[in-house]
């Protein structure tokens, strides 16, 4: 037999801190399992309302002829053809040769060989 002091309260000290510390990680473990299988659901979820929503907007746009044109119009943005703007970059830059640079993305190569010629940048700047 074990003498007295091998029978502790099994409800206090060293057991109770590791049964508590048990319980709290088993806990947290099982909710974050069911907060994943509840994000999956809703995933699911959304996907097939959004489908249906979709499938809803398009038979209405069929029946009352709208397109997505229509759909710009209406929220005020006009679609242009092309993806590049109307309105062009000025030119801040001009070679001796009449080639051009707005200066925007990479130098162009007339401009970097005549930098490495000992000529400075702003030699090329275009008066405002």
């Amino acid at each position: 037999m074990c003498p007295t002091e091998c029978t502790a309260d099994l409800h206090s000290g060293p057991f109770l801190t590791f049964y508590v510390r048990y319980y709290i990680v088993s806990s947290l473990i099982e909710i974050q399992n069911q907060i994943a299988l509840l994000q999956r659901q809703a995933d699911e979820i959304r996907t097939g309302e959004l489908a249906q929503a979709v499938q809803e907007i398009l038979a209405k746009m069929d029946l009352y002829g709208i397109s997505v044109d229509d759909l710009d119009y209406a929220k005020g943005r006009i679609r242009k053809a092309g993806g590049k703007s109307g309105n062009p970059a000025p030119v801040k830059f001009r070679g001796p040769n009449g080639e051009t640079w707005t200066g925007r993305g990479l130098t162009p190569k007339w401009l970097t060989s005549l930098i490495a010629t000992g000529s400075n940048r702003d030699d090329f700047l275009v008066a405002v």
